[in-house]
């Protein structure tokens, strides 16, 4: 690796302040059309970079790490999530990952708390409803839904985002119920007033909305499976602002179809971007293209955060969000 003049390729087009502070840091090889890299450049990408900066569009696996040349010494995730990256080849080949936390704890829990206000209160089914002329004004039984105040909230990752997630339902009066990996630390739990389930089957049977904020790891892999969908009552509803994989798609979408479930907030997609064309249909069903991270802020925010990495790496440091482990 060069140290004055690394090459880094930058695999999607990133914000404009970012991409000119790379141009005057680096030696930079962008991507000028916001589309997912071909894999015949990706493969290219790996063979002549110093650095790598991908995205969750990229699939980094171990086929492709393995046509790295010997320069490739850090990939710079933008984003989170690194259930994209074959974080095993990486080590044996001594290439270091970094990613960007916590700069989008905020955004997401927002999307999520909205998501939370939105499937029960049909928002989304309304405003569909009045654009297409088919409203004729107030009526004492038009659009019922169900109020969120008093409700059980059951939080799977009580990470970051679940916290922020937390913090924002109590301010709504829900109660707080949640299922990690660890226990929160006793002066968290008692600030939001939250309740630990070591038994995820438990809590599923007993809430009234479930918020799903663990990444995806291979432990986490349809974590809610057809067999835990089941456990959930009638009226619950479930939002999703983490990873599509953590939930077997095509068993809530029959659950949905048959109203064994009230309703779903779905921000991510098990195969995105293709969305089944069921939940399409579906009126008791909120959609939305993965934007749960998406502000002007958090974008440079992670932009920001990518400069860092590399900057400290190429001196000769470690960077400080390099990634270590998995979980929730």
């Amino acid at each position: 690796m060069t140290q004055d003049r690394p090459r880094v390729v930058v695999t999607r087009k990133l914000p404009d302040p970012i991409e000119t502070r790379m141009m005057e840091l680096f030696d930079v090889q962008l991507n000028l059309d916001d589309e997912p890299m071909p894999k015949a450049d990706l493969i290219e990408a790996v063979k002549t970079a110093d650095v790598l900066v991908c995205t969750v569009t990229d699939r980094i696996d171990s086929g492709l790490l393995s046509q790295a040349g010997e320069n490739l010494r850090l990939i710079a995730n933008y984003g989170t999530g690194v259930d994209h990256i074959d974080l095993a080849s990486a080590r044996q080949r001594g290439i270091t990952v970094t990613n960007t936390p916590d700069v989008l704890t905020e955004d997401t829990a927002d999307m999520t708390m909205a998501l939370l206000l939105s499937v029960p209160r049909r928002l989304t089914e309304g405003e569909r409803r009045l654009r297409a002329g088919d409203w004729n004004g107030w009526s004492p039984t038009g659009m019922l839904g169900h109020r969120i105040y008093g409700k059980r909230l059951g939080i799977i990752g009580m990470g970051r985002i679940g916290t922020a997630v937390a913090r924002r339902a109590r301010g709504f009066g829900i109660s707080i119920h949640y299922h990690n990996r660890h226990r929160v630390h006793e002066d968290t739990e008692q600030e939001l007033e939250a309740t630990y389930w070591e038994s995820l089957d438990q809590m599923l049977a007993r809430m009234d909305m479930i918020s799903v904020n663990c990444p995806h790891t291979p432990g986490t892999y349809h974590l809610l499976s057809a067999r835990r969908l089941k456990l959930l009552q009638a009226h619950a509803v479930i939002v999703n602002t983490s990873r599509g994989e953590v939930i077997d798609e095509n068993a809530l979408t029959r659950m949905l179809v048959g109203g064994e479930i009230s309703g779903a907030g779905l921000d991510v997609f098990e195969h995105e971007p293709a969305v089944n064309p069921k939940l399409l249909a579906l009126d008791n069903v909120v959609l939305l293209p993965h934007m749960g991270s998406a502000t002007h802020e958090g974008r440079i925010d992670m932009g920001e955060k990518v400069l860092i990495n590399i900057k400290t790496f190429v001196d000769g440091h470690a960077p400080p969000d390099r990634v270590l482990g998995e979980g929730f």
